[in-house]
């Protein structure tokens, strides 16, 4: 099981831009798809971006366009760039790998993201 470390969390007007980076501990070779999720105060978790291990994304409708998600396999880290953030992208953000092999999800601690109007 792979552990992850997210940063890059903070405080920001609407408008503005954020990258959290999600640190992969062990061999990022080893995880097929990468996400990010965000739960917002009182909300259920969402799914926000993955990306597998050929590079294939996929967004939830309310932030394509705005947010990416991208992997660097030499840095065994994860990304998401988030532009043009709304006081509704608040939340705290958690990175999540899924390795088939073995069936598992690990996920991070979470970075919380907070965006003023």
């Amino acid at each position: 099981q792979v552990q992850l470390v997210e940063s890059g969390g903070g405080l920001v007007q609407a408008g503005g831009s954020l990258r959290l980076s999600c640190a992969v501990s062990g061999s990022i070779f080893s995880i097929d798809v990468m996400g990010w999720y965000r739960q917002a105060l009182g909300k259920q978790r969402e799914l926000v971006a993955t990306i597998t291990s050929g590079g294939k994304t996929n967004y939830v409708d309310s932030v394509k366009g705005r947010f990416t998600i991208s992997r660097d396999n030499a840095k065994n880290t994860v990304y998401l760039q988030m532009n043009n953030l709304k006081p509704e992208d608040t939340a705290v953000y958690l990175c999540s790998a899924v390795q088939l092999s073995n069936g598992k999800r690990s996920w991070g601690q979470g970075t919380q993201v907070t965006v003023s109007s």
